[in-house]
């Protein structure tokens, strides 16, 4: 098979607990560009708090908020906000419940806080710069949002549409947080997405995974990949498995396709 295109999730997939990378993973990434297969970060995050890490691995195209938004060289392929009723209900809920919430528009990161210890824990995790406190006019920008505090038992209370599940964040140090991944708006449509875009088939596409937000794009591709210190349901849903960040896991599975020396 002729590999196109590589979509790499990025914590635990590309960074480390520590927040580092490996050289065998910057090396991989570096070696598949020459070859010119198109290399994807396709992320949680917000694109605006990735762009020194994709400046470091020299990366121009982005899947972000968990598949709302996506980029290809500088072009918007895929913007998808949240419903502004949801929004207002999630708010509602985390304020009756005492829970604590992220909002991402695509220029910065809003907090139902940004004085509980909980907030200082996730921010110091993620390293995320352009913080403030939500702004009720922004309700209709949301392109993801992330629940942090929320014990796992009183998680179903944002589980208020059929169109919507949570996806434990599965990253080192960080307890009781859940991404809200919609069934239409996800890694894996972004994913068919950016294909069609670019007129490829699945069977040419390789991705790389560690948390159940990544389910569908490893269904989505020819080549899918669970990391070594993946989350265990998400192994079903992938064709390989390799080793785990810390070990390399992308050159190794790069490696096992013959991709890279």
């Amino acid at each position: 098979m002729i590999y196109k295109i590589l979509f790499l999730d990025i914590d635990g997939t590309i960074l480390k607990p520590d927040h580092t990378y490996t050289d065998l993973t910057k090396d991989a990434i570096a070696q598949v560009k020459e070859q010119g297969i198109e290399v994807f970060l396709a992320t949680g995050r917000p694109l605006h708090e990735i762009r020194d890490l994709a400046h470091e691995l020299g990366v121009e195209s982005f899947i972000g908020y968990n598949g709302a938004y996506a980029v290809y060289q500088n072009e918007t392929i895929l913007d998808e906000p949240m419903n502004k009723a949801t929004i207002d209900a999630f708010l509602a809920t985390a304020e009756e419940k005492g829970h604590e919430l992220v909002m991402y528009t695509n220029k910065k990161n809003y907090f139902t806080s940004l004085e509980r210890p909980s907030i200082d824990k996730f921010l110091e995790t993620f390293h995320l710069q352009h913080n403030q406190v939500i702004d009720p006019a922004v309700t209709d920008q949301i392109l993801g949002v992330t629940l942090i505090n929320v014990p796992s038992e009183e998680a179903s209370y944002y589980d208020i549409e059929e169109d919507i599940h949570l996806s434990p964040v599965n990253v080192h140090g960080i307890e009781n947080c859940f991404d809200v991944i919609r069934k239409t708006v996800n890694k894996g449509e972004a994913v068919k997405g950016v294909l069609n875009r670019l007129d490829l088939p699945k069977e040419s596409a390789i991705a790389f995974g560690d948390g159940m937000n990544d389910k569908e794009m490893l269904q989505c591709v020819g080549a899918g990949f669970a990391m070594g210190n993946a989350h265990p349901d998400l192994v079903q849903y992938a064709n390989y498995q390799t080793t785990t960040v810390s070990e390399s896991g992308v050159y190794q599975g790069l490696k096992e396709l013959g991709l890279v020396k």
